[in-house]
């Protein structure tokens, strides 16, 4: 990179403050943007008016950020190209994760990962990653190489109020996607050895569930479904940033084989089966699909 471009570090900093600031703006725009537009996301999703809306407002904020040289939203068909010729970064957002609980005034989150490469991209090109969730309070977790820290969100300033954010060594909580007579028998048996040892939470926003493992240890899982053998949460977008956090805090991700951050990327849209948490707990959910 020459000497007139910021850093690596520095164009990570600009990105997440502009998504700090940014998630106040979202949260409060929120109202009044509940219903449905007449257009599905790439996914084949309805989007509603805040889906498409969040993602206009961080794609024209983060696309102007110095070193950013690449945006691509799990709302849109492509990738954008940010107008530099130069090395750069990418990033991929999520805008809002679980908007589906909108409907029902639940919590939701944003998703952003940071690569080194042009998308698609395997998740060992992440040179950091974040999630805001939008709770009773806004959080937002932010993962780099040298740890995982928790911020609080007011007013678009951020507030340190955890640093080296590990998953506690003793899991409690543990949530798995999908309607049960949809899994697999060799997930369906996993589920029902654990949910003896963990208490159930699932809120259906993955953000919030795996803000519960975070915070209380245990284990999150979007897994394949007899209806979706591929999975249904998108790499890049979903399963790439949040199995980079997860690691960085001390845990581990899986697709069933491997570390999320190993999968080869054949389409930016790509779908994934996702599993993180407590490593003796993915340990053993790969034995169960092995």
């Amino acid at each position: 990179m020459s000497a007139s471009l910021p850093s690596i570090d520095e164009t990570v900093d600009s990105i997440f403050g502009t998504v700090a600031y940014t998630a106040t703006e979202i949260r409060q725009g929120l109202i009044g943007r509940r219903v449905p537009v007449d257009e599905e996301n790439p996914s084949g999703e309805t989007q509603l008016e805040a889906d498409v809306w969040a993602d206009q407002l961080l794609r024209k904020r983060l696309s102007s950020i110095d070193g950013v040289v690449q945006y691509a939203s799990e709302e849109e068909d492509d990738c954008h190209d940010c107008g530099s010729l130069e090395p750069g970064l990418a990033v991929a957002v999520d805008p809002l994760d679980g908007s589906s609980n909108l409907k029902s005034n639940n919590v939701m989150g944003t998703i952003v990962g940071v690569y080194d490469e042009p998308l698609p991209a395997r998740g060992d090109a992440i040179v950091a990653a974040a999630y805001v969730l939008y709770g009773p309070i806004t959080t937002m977790m932010v993962a780099t190489d040298d740890g995982v820290t928790e911020y609080e969100l007011s007013g678009g300033e951020r507030t340190v109020v955890r640093e080296d954010v590990r998953l506690p060594a003793e899991p409690v909580v543990y949530g798995v996607g999908g309607r049960t007579p949809d899994w697999p028998a060799d997930v369906e048996g996993y589920v029902r050895e654990i949910e003896d040892e963990l208490k159930l939470r699932y809120g259906g926003a993955m953000i919030g569930d795996v803000n519960q493992v975070l915070t209380y240890g245990g284990l999150f899982a979007y897994p394949t479904l007899e209806s979706a053998p591929e999975g249904k949460l998108r790499l890049q977008f979903e399963g790439n940033p949040i199995g980079y956090i997860v690691e960085q805090a001390g845990g581990r991700s899986s697709d069933g084989e491997q570390s999320l951050l190993a999968v080869e990327p054949t389409d930016v849209h790509q779908r994934t089966p996702v599993y993180v948490g407590n490593e003796s707990y993915v340990d053993r959910l790969e034995s169960h699909l092995s």
